[in-house]
């Protein structure tokens, strides 16, 4: 992870999901998966949008989990453009879990996702800026 504050959220607020048993591990906590998962939908929501069309993940970078989410946290995911280029672009990506019942938010993770915008065909496609 490259920030290593854990006050505030970086970027706009894409996603905000509730964890729920279902989706937890043999020791209760949420799986990494599933908050990866989660992480990646919210890049596909704003690539979509940044692109104009059709965008698909093809690279995750440097993800390490900081703490645990558990069952009744709310899982908030944040998104921020850092760089757009002819077919693709970055998005530095944040997980915040607003603790069960409470105001408190920690940040679980970050990541950079690298997404391509494809055509019709899928084949990469400009980026109209």
């Amino acid at each position: 992870m490259t920030d290593q504050t854990n006050d505030r959220p970086k970027g706009e607020l894409t996603l905000r999901t509730l964890a729920m048993p279902g989706d937890t591990n043999a020791a209760g906590d949420i799986f990494g998966g599933w908050v990866m998962s989660q992480m990646d939908l919210a890049s596909g929501i704003r690539g979509a949008e940044v692109a104009g069309g059709r965008i698909v993940t093809v690279a995750v970078n440097e993800m390490d989990f900081r703490m645990p989410v558990k069952v009744g946290d709310t899982l908030c995911v944040y998104t921020e453009v850092e760089r757009v280029g002819k077919t693709s672009m970055v998005l530095r990506i944040e997980a915040w879990a607003q603790r069960y019942l409470s105001h408190v938010m920690e940040k679980v993770t970050d990541a950079r996702f690298t997404m391509v915008k494809l055509d019709s065909e899928g084949r990469p496609s400009p980026i109209s800026r």
